[in-house]
């Protein structure tokens, strides 16, 4: 089998989901031919850009679609940072995690749990529970004072 380019190593990978090119930098960098690869690289990735193939908004997208319905916004946010996103789509994402940061931290205990917490360590399970997901803690203190108080889920979203 042959060895592939770089750019078609990268159309391979976009094949499969949404890269930003931070990460495809970081992918191919094992590829790069010993002899100023590092400069084929920026003209394939600023090629496939111009060319609409790697687009940070649609990465934010793709995450924000997976993963926003079981997870908090901060561990949302850090996924995208780590894909190396530029600031403004990174403050776009952020807005419109704490938009439906509350109801997506209801559902999230909703499926998990269902049910008030029955004592003081059964409080401190679910709200541990909600925090790794990445909640922020005004947001899991709100979900279940919620439930605590009984109120329909259903009604109060």
């Amino acid at each position: 089998m042959p060895t592939l380019s770089l750019k078609g190593r990268a159309l391979r990978y976009l094949a499969a989901r949404e890269h930003s090119r931070a990460e495809l930098e970081r992918k191919l960098a094992p590829h790069l031919p010993e002899d100023g690869g590092a400069a084929e690289l920026a003209r394939v990735l600023g090629e496939l850009e111009a060319q609409g193939f790697i687009s940070a908004a649609r990465v934010a997208e793709s995450v924000l679609h997976r993963r926003a319905g079981r997870l908090g916004g901060a561990r949302v946010l850090h996924e995208l940072r780590a894909k190396g996103l530029p600031d403004e789509v990174l403050a776009d994402a952020a807005e419109r995690l704490r938009a439906t940061e509350l109801a997506r931290a209801r559902q999230v205990w909703q499926s998990r749990f269902g049910q008030p917490p029955r004592d003081a360590a059964e409080r401190a399970r679910q709200m541990r529970f909600l925090a790794q997901r990445g909640f922020a803690g005004e947001v899991i203190r709100r979900v279940l004072a919620r439930a605590g108080a009984g109120v329909d889920d259903a009604a109060g979203l």
